[in-house]
């Protein structure tokens, strides 16, 4: 199918790359076609105890500069480390958790993995290069095509309120983990329960408990790192990257493919009708579309799993999510390899 999209679209190129085996491995350098001012790797891999991986980033600049290396994470399945990396600033950018962010625009880049310890492999690696425009967001008009929703189990983050403060703070913060364990449930993929008994009785849903400590960046000491979820799902089988999309057309053409998608948004209570809450940042996943265009989710802000849905009006949800004082359009795309992603015309998947 042809995408019609909104008009001033974010900038984006995303690139897959298949690793070769071994220590160390080093791509050639990507050009992106245009200068941009953000770039996020997202990976899967497989760590069995004792070994980790390591994806670093350099860049060049417009004026031809090469920059140093800068680390995009440190990732192992077992949590040792699984850690972002602070301090890397220099006068060409600067990591934020989990993005490189460019102070001077950059128009081409290299990805660099290495593998510490035996067994450690890559099993699926990506760059996604991004400038977002500064104007608003311009509404995209709703398809023909009927109304449309995924059957994605339905999970509060709220109803783990206390549980495992260690892992940030129990369900208040774990947004993105919820998000990610009803995906996981989604595609009948997930820990088994040898893997949950540690979680402990009465707990009204282990996976996200477990999501959670799977995600956990113990550098940012938070849940919500967008390749570290990316990464605990490749565990459990599924293919996975983050990148920019830029309407709800395109997260339709995700939804009529069979594929919720993970959206990272902020705003306050107003600005998305029907949310009653304000956010600093927030994930959620995008199960459907009504007739009339607007955008069903399963939002893990709900105080119970019983009103998890959730249907936010379709301009304002678009507004929040893609402007660039929010995330510019963040999704994790999460699916089985086997199953195709929907044609694009337009670089970012």
């Amino acid at each position: 199918m042809w995408l019609v999209l909104t008009v001033d679209l974010a900038r984006v190129a995303f690139a897959r790359f298949a690793v070769s085996a071994g220590d160390s491995w080093s791509s050639d350098e990507r050009r992106i076609g245009f200068p941009a001012t953000q770039l996020v790797a997202s990976w899967t891999a497989r760590t069995p105890p004792g070994s980790w991986i390591e994806v670093a980033l350099r860049a060049r600049t417009e004026p031809g500069d090469l920059t140093k290396w800068y680390v995009m994470g440190r990732w192992s399945e077992h949590g040792d480390p699984r850690t972002s990396v602070p301090g890397q600033g220099d006068e060409n950018g600067d990591v934020a958790v989990d993005t490189f962010v460019a102070r001077r625009p950059v128009v081409s880049y290299q990805v660099r993995v290495a593998a510490h310890g035996p067994g450690a492999r890559v099993t699926g690696l990506g760059v996604m290069a991004s400038a977002v425009p500064q104007r608003p967001v311009v509404p995209s008009a709703p398809g023909a095509a009927g109304p449309v929703e995924l059957a994605v189990p339905r999970h509060s983050q709220h109803a783990h309120a206390g549980h495992h403060l260690r892992w940030d703070g129990g369900g208040v913060n774990w947004c993105s983990p919820t998000s990610v364990a009803m995906v996981l449930g989604y595609w009948g993929r997930g820990p088994v329960p040898a893997e949950l008994a540690w979680v402990g009785d009465g707990d009204p849903a282990p996976m996200v408990d477990h999501a959670a400590m799977g995600t956990y960046d113990t550098s940012y000491l938070g849940t919500g790192n967008w390749p570290f979820n990316v990464a605990y799902a490749g565990r459990y089988g599924l293919a996975g990257f983050v990148t920019r999309l830029r309407s709800a057309v395109e997260l339709e053409a995700f939804v009529r493919s069979g594929i919720p998608v993970i959206t990272s948004q902020s705003f306050k209570a107003h600005e998305l009708p029907g949310s009653c809450y304000s956010t600093d940042g927030h994930i959620l996943v995008v199960t459907g579309f009504t007739a009339e265009g607007d955008v069903i989710v399963n939002d893990p802000a709900a105080p119970d799993d019983a009103t998890v849905r959730r249907v936010y009006p379709r301009a304002a949800f678009e507004n929040v999510w893609l402007r660039s004082s929010g995330t510019g359009g963040i999704a994790y795309i999460l699916h089985p390899p086997e199953h195709p992603l929907p044609p694009c015309t337009d670089g970012n998947w």
